[in-house]
């Protein structure tokens, strides 16, 4: 069933770069390389009507290696909410992966890519790791319990992301981290504090890293002055390194990056120099919007809906078209949705095109339609 006002075509929502951002200016340059890769130079129109299969062609394609490559993978673990997604775009230097307040934004496994010179950091970012208890309780999905294990198995280096501004969980990590870092010894570890911007104090980072580190970083003691001591002995001794940083602000993120960079160890690249994410543009459409619904919806109405990709093809000036629909189980949570003359679903379209345009760097006419289900 779908949702239709008299006089109001708010379901159709429009949304048009004034001022297309700076590309690649090079004719021979494929539309996959205008939406997956940093560009500098003047504007030029790219086709997109076969971005998707250009992309499994790159994907698939043996990369162009290097004469001495140098590869690191690299498992983002955590709490949900933690700030992985957040640390991963900032890494990528773009904006690939869903962010939200809310928790289980990130659904599965993805990945991304950051090349520079004969290096290859391939950053895979993972839900929140949650307890199998809690996945049944919540009916999540099984990637939300699997694929944060199976990323760490995958790894060179594991970082373990830790939000300092949580109260209640900050001087301990949680039995889900511990356990996978457990059964994974043999992967190297760095501790990651995160959302230090949001402290108000910057001495209690101190007694933070001697928490969660049981005071141990590289095999040596940490010089603990005063009467400083540890109370909760659920650390994790074995972290090779400790970054302090706001993945919010890129404070210090640049400092981490050289760090995995000088990581990085001798091997053949995963994939082209070129690419910058495993997902396809569909899915990168599809996860932003997931972004708009989640920080827009209350409670547990964004969780509920379903998407699914109508039409996706290039316009007559070269822009993308794109018609999603949005499957929702009730119909006030589609009046939700909606909102009063469409405000609602208008910021949603509005706010994920002008993210869409600055991913793929040319006009994008969003049209969202929202659906009940029978």
């Amino acid at each position: 069933m779908q949702i239709v006002v008299a006089g109001l075509d708010f379901l159709q929502i429009e949304v048009r770069r004034i001022a297309r951002l700076p590309v690649r200016c090079c004719a021979s340059k494929s539309a996959l390389e205008n939406i997956l890769t940093h560009s500098s130079a003047s504007c030029v129109t790219y086709k997109l009507v076969c971005v998707s299969v250009e992309q499994e062609l790159l994907l698939v394609h043996q990369p162009d290696q290097p004469e001495k490559p140098r590869v690191l993978r690299v498992a983002i673990i955590g709490s949900p909410n933690a700030g992985k997604s957040t640390l991963s775009n900032q890494l990528l230097g773009r904006k690939i992966f869903p962010v939200s307040s809310k928790v289980h934004t990130t659904r599965c496994q993805a990945q991304g890519v950051i090349t520079e010179g004969e290096i290859q950091i391939v950053l895979l970012d993972t839900p929140g790791l949650t307890t199998a208890a809690k996945g049944k309780r919540h009916n999540l999905e099984k990637s939300l319990l699997v694929d944060p294990w199976d990323s760490v198995k995958e790894a060179n280096l594991v970082l373990v992301l830790v939000d300092v501004s949580d109260h209640w969980n900050r001087y301990n990590l949680s039995l889900e981290v511990l356990k996978c870092l457990s059964q994974n010894s043999h992967v190297p570890a760095v501790l990651v504090l995160n959302k230090v911007d949001l402290l108000k104090s910057k001495g209690l980072l101190l007694d933070l890293t001697i928490e969660l580190t049981e005071g141990m970083v590289n095999g040596k003691k940490l010089k603990i002055k005063g009467n400083q001591h540890l109370k909760h002995k659920q650390g994790w001794p074995h972290f090779r390194e400790v970054f302090m940083l706001s993945a919010v602000d890129g404070d210090e993120v640049e400092t981490l990056k050289h760090y995995l960079l000088s990581q990085a160890q001798p091997g053949p690249w995963d994939y082209h120099s070129t690419v910058l994410t495993d997902q396809s543009p569909q899915q990168l459409c599809i996860n932003l919007i997931r972004e708009k619904l989640l920080e827009i919806l209350p409670q547990e109405v964004p969780y509920s809906i379903t998407q699914s990709t109508e039409m996706w093809e290039e316009g007559p000036s070269g822009e993308l078209r794109i018609l999603q629909n949005l499957t929702v189980v009730k119909k006030n949570h589609a009046k939700m949705l909606i909102g009063t003359g469409g405000q609602v679903i208008g910021k949603v379209a509005r706010e994920a095109g002008q993210d869409l345009m600055n991913i793929f760097l040319c006009d994008v006419h969003l049209k969202l339609c929202v659906k009940v289900k029978k």
